[in-house]
Order: structure tokens, then C-alpha cells, then sequence
């Protein structure tokens, strides 16, 4: 296929809806794209109504272009990621991978401008990260909830205020961070290392200030990157992880039994803030990011120590730990409610503890004079 039809597909992919993020081509469904989480198909002339396996295998081998390493992964692992540019256009994140055998491609669309803390809403507490001189702070959550974007923003309030040394490692390079005060080195998996305890390690010996670890996946990675933060580096990192205290479980799941007692006195120290983000859909349109947010404070060590109990959970020390600026999910999301930016449904429907958020709603409605049940006419029966 040529580089010309690619870039009309793609081009035509991305005006088909104001708010696109990813672009999707599946054997027996039509061209797709998603916006604001929803998948919505694109009228183009094809031969068939539905994307076919060779239609599929052409797109997916032209954007490989013959490059060795991604097609050894393609072949051994079923999937590989790389980047993709258009000329004088967006840039994205791909994956291709195979599927009842035939090939799929998702390609995430990558903005350009590096974000900015402020002006994306993010919590003042970002600035506090940013801040921060060593330990590790993890972003967590599902994919596509906006960690990356979180973390460039931070980045960047670092590039903006710190002569520091940077050094990124990604799957892929998704935000270019241009040299202000900082002066950063991004590398890319595959091209610049091989895997990111590899490439880690020798971050370590290239004298930086800030290492970001684009996500831990193994046991080899989350030990390296706590040996970073024992000696003075200031580490980011992702996990796909739900909430905050199943991040300190998931972690300490990656060692055995006979170290765990160990790395959690290490986690302890280093662990400085676990944030964790959903993407809600907006009232108006659109979606807006939710966080959970936990500060490393005395009680949050003690319980990374001992291990959560009765009384002593993560999320009642977050939910008591706003003086902290810390917030559970379901806090900010009765916020947002009583914002007016999302619905009593969504509200519900993203809740961890949904009493604990139709309790703040019913209060919110209280306040504005609403009615907070719908049971009507009930009368005392006297007679009885």
C-alpha cells in the first residue's frame, strides 16, 4: 500500500469526528475511530462494507515497513508498538497485533503540544510532584485514562523551573519535550533499549536527576527503580493498577514471600505519591479526569509496613487525608457532580463505593433544595 493512500485513510479517519483518539481497523467491522471513549464508524469508499483480512494485513505491513524488529515481534509475540507520523500531521502510538488470525491495528493519536499542568485542570498537588528531590511517584490506572498526559504535564512544570538532567524511557516517545531550564534525553523501546530494566539500568550511569520509566511490568524493573530512588533519583512510573491500594499490592505481588517483608520497609521510604486516574464522560460532552490521590505520609507508611486492617484501610486514610491533599475517587467524583460537569449516573456508574457516593449526592441535593428520593405518598397507618 502507498504512503500516499495511508496518509488520505488516516486523514480522512481523523476528520470524521471533532474529538478523536484512536483510529481502528478490525477484520469484519468498518473503519472506526473513538471518541470520547465510544467507537463510531467512517464512511469511506471501499470494496467491501467491512475491513477484510487482506485489507488489514496491507495497512498493517506498510506502517511496519519492513523494519526486522517489529516483525520478529509480530511473529513471537503476536503484537508490536512503534510510532507513526503523518507528513506535517499527528503523530501516534500503534499497535498492531493478530488476532483468530488476521491482523488489527489501534493506533493512538499523540498530541503535540506538551501539556501544561494549569491549563489541562490537573490538582495544585502536581506542582508538589514536581517538586519532589528523589523517591517514586506512580501514575495508575487503565490505558487511555491520561497517566502519560499527566506525567508530560509534570514534566514539563520541571523543564519550566529545574536545571535538571532528564532521561525518559517510552513505548513510544509520545510527547517531545523541548530543552527549557531541564535538559532531557528521551529514549525509545526498541530503538534506543531493549526492555525497561535494561534500559534503567544504564539510566542509572547516565547521571540524571529525573528518570521516567514509560511502565513496570516486572519484578527486574520495580527493583531497579527502587534502587534509583534509594540513591537520590526522583523516579515516575506507570502500573496498570485500579486504585492506590492495589498499587502497593500489586507491588509487592512482583517478589516472593521471603523478600516481601523487606520491600515493604524499602516501599516505604521511597513510595512519595500514588495517583490514579478514570476518564468520565462529561455532561456536555467530552470527558474529564477523575483522580484518587495519596500522599506518603506517617499513617500510610504504617500500613505499608504492617499491611491494612480493620480501621486502618488505604482508602479511609486517603478519605481522612485532604489537609494531605489526598482525595479518594469517590470524593472527587461528588465533586464533580456537584460542579455540574457529570450526571447522577455516570456519578454512580465510575463510584468505588457507591453508597459512599449516593450519601454525598443526597447531600449536594439537600443543599441545592432537590429532592434526594422519589418515594412519594406514604402516610402512618393509625388504625394499627
Amino acid at each position: 500500500m502507498r504512503s500516499n493512500d495511508l496518509h488520505m485513510l488516516f486523514t480522512k479517519m481523523l476528520e470524521a469526528h471533532p474529538r478523536v483518539s484512536d483510529l481502528n481497523l478490525t477484520v469484519g467491522r468498518p473503519l472506526q475511530v473513538a471518541a470520547d471513549g465510544v467507537l463510531h464508524p467512517v464512511p469511506f469508499n471501499l470494496a467491501t462494507e467491512v475491513l477484510t483480512p487482506f485489507q488489514t494485513e496491507q495497512v498493517a505491513f506498510s506502517l511496519i515497513r519492513g523494519e526486522r524488529r517489529l516483525l520478529f515481534d509480530l511473529i513471537k509475540y503476536g503484537s508490536c508498538d512503534f510510532s507513526y507520523q503523518l507528513p506535517d500531521g499527528p503523530r501516534f502510538r500503534v499497535n498492531v497485533f493478530s488476532q483468530r488470525g488476521s491482523y488489527s491495528i489501534v493506533m493512538r493519536k499523540l498530541e503535540s503540544k506538551v501539556p501544561d499542568i494549569k491549563t489541562l485542570g490537573l490538582p495544585e498537588c502536581f506542582f508538589k510532584m514536581a517538586r519532589e528531590k528523589n523517591g517514586i511517584i506512580l501514575f495508575v490506572g487503565a490505558t487511555g485514562t491520561g497517566k502519560t498526559t499527566s506525567l508530560a504535564a509534570i514534566l514539563n512544570a520541571i523543564n519550566q523551573e529545574s536545571p535538571l538532567h532528564v532521561v525518559t524511557l517510552e513505548d513510544p516517545i509520545e510527547y517531545v519535550h523541548n530543552h527549557l531550564k531541564a535538559t532531557f534525553n528521551q529514549r525509545e523501546l526498541g530503538r534506543d533499549f531493549d526492555t525497561f530494566a535494561h534500559g534503567l539500568r544504564a539510566a542509572l550511569r547516565q547521571a540524571p536527576n529525573v528518570i521516567l520509566v514509560g511502565e513496570i511490568r516486572d519484578r527486574d524493573t520495580m527493583e531497579i527503580a527502587l534502587n534509583a530512588a534509594e540513591t537520590g533519583h526522583l523516579v515516575f512510573s506507570t502500573l496498570h493498577t485500579v486504585n492506590a491500594g492495589h498499587t502497593i499490592n500489586r507491588i509487592l505481588g512482583m517478589f516472593t514471600t521471603e523478600e516481601e517483608r523487606q520491600v515493604r520497609f524499602r516501599l516505604a521510604d521511597a513510595l512519595r505519591w500514588v495517583v490514579a486516574q478514570r476518564l468520565l464522560p462529561k455532561k456536555e460532552g467530552g470527558r474529564v479526569a477523575a483522580f484518587e490521590i495519596m500522599n506518603n505520609n506517617i499513617r500510610v507508611k504504617d500500613v505499608i509496613i504492617n499491611g491494612e486492617s480493620e480501621g486502618r484501610t488505604f482508602y479511609e486514610i486517603i478519605e481522612a487525608g485532604s489537609a494531605y491533599d489526598m482525595q479518594t475517587f469517590d470524593q472527587h467524583i461528588v465533586r464533580l457532580f456537584e460542579e455540574d460537569v457529570i450526571t447522577e449516573e455516570t456519578a454512580l456508574a465510575y463510584a468505588s463505593n457507591r453508597a459512599k457516593v449516593r450519601q454525598g449526592i443526597d447531600m449536594v441535593k439537600s443543599r441545592r433544595g432537590e429532592r434526594t428520593s422519589d418515594i412519594e405518598g406514604l402516610s402512618i397507618d393509625w388504625e394499627n
